[in-house]
């Protein structure tokens, strides 16, 4: 979520590319106002911190933390992973969040179920030479009982601004799943528990809180609700509906507030591979893309009918 200041800075920083389009990359890098500059790194904190990836994900307005049924379900809700019995990897790539190629960012995750539980791997990049992000999460989730499902992820962020130095922190998060019933779900994860920060300053690294319901109206589509709750920032209220058309081809939009977004995207699955698309318009910053492509060692289609049975719903 981003603050007015926030979106300033970022108009302030496209401003000066678009409005200076003979200027080559390497010469703004050199001539660059550094208070522009440093506008332009709050920012980053600002929108790296609404960033969940996962085009599925964000197709639904990041309302799915009682859905979380893919191996990006370890950036958001970390419980979600248990409910997969199949190994699966998957690459997110957004080239340029609201048309400022500088502000692209890239998620790698990985769930590897054991007989001792599920295993997640993810890495993120963010940013580009003059402001770096990288994340490293390892994650895992097991199953207690029938109904309720629990995970937690350590991160070990990385943050490099160059001439300025760089920093190291750990983050902590956990995140819990219950079924209510066949098809209705809740679901709580919260993010940065320890309240890792950058240096000396506070909050500089997001604690969030996040808490849901996802419920399958018909076997074929689900609808999600969700609160996102950010340290220093008004909730949000987060809605998306997800309709599987068939085992091949899935639609999704949704809605959020704080600020407020719109989205929407489809899914492709077939045999062993699942692509998705997502789009979503932020009322201060415009339109802008993300991609998934998803590789699992057996079929992806009909995930939510693989993820029903091995459950034994």
């Amino acid at each position: 979520m981003c603050s007015p200041f926030q979106q300033n800075a970022f108009h302030s920083l496209k401003n000066c590319l678009i409005l200076n389009p003979t200027i080559g990359k390497k010469v703004f890098m050199v001539r660059i106002n550094i208070s522009v500059l440093f506008l332009f790194l709050l920012f980053a904190a600002g929108i790296s911190a609404q960033q969940n990836p996962g085009a599925k994900s964000i197709s639904l307005a990041n309302a799915d933390v009682a859905l979380s049924s893919d191996a990006f379900s370890l950036f958001t809700n970390p419980s979600g992973l248990a409910q997969m019995n199949w190994i699966e990897g998957g690459i997110f790539y957004s080239p340029s969040p609201f048309g400022v190629k500088e502000l692209s960012n890239a998620f790698f995750a990985a769930a590897i179920p054991t007989a001792y539980g599920s295993f997640g791997l993810g890495v993120t990049t963010y940013g580009f030479e003059l402001y770096k992000e990288n994340k490293f999460v390892l994650s895992y989730a097991n199953r207690y009982a029938k109904n309720f499902f629990y995970g937690v992820a350590l991160s070990l962020n990385h943050l490099s601004i160059k001439n300025y130095g760089e920093d190291n922190a750990f983050t902590f998060a956990l995140g819990a799943l219950y079924y209510i019933s066949s098809d209705l779900r809740f679901a709580f994860a919260a993010d940065n528990l320890n309240k890792a920060t950058w240096g000396n300053e506070k909050n500089q690294i997001p604690t969030v809180y996040r808490s849901g319901i996802s419920y399958d109206v018909l076997q074929n589509v689900s609808l999600n609700v969700a609160v996102e709750s950010e340290v220093g920032f008004n909730p949000s209220l987060q809605c998306g509906i997800n309709y599987d058309i068939n085992e091949y081809f899935s639609l999704r939009s949704g809605f959020s507030n704080e600020p407020t977004k719109y989205s929407a995207g489809f899914g492709v699955q077939y045999s062993q591979f699942e692509i998705d698309y997502a789009i979503f318009t932020h009322q201060e910053l415009g339109l802008t893309h993300q991609f998934t492509v998803m590789l699992g060692l057996e079929s992806l289609e009909n995930r939510t009918d693989k993820i029903r049975k091995y459950l034994g719903f």
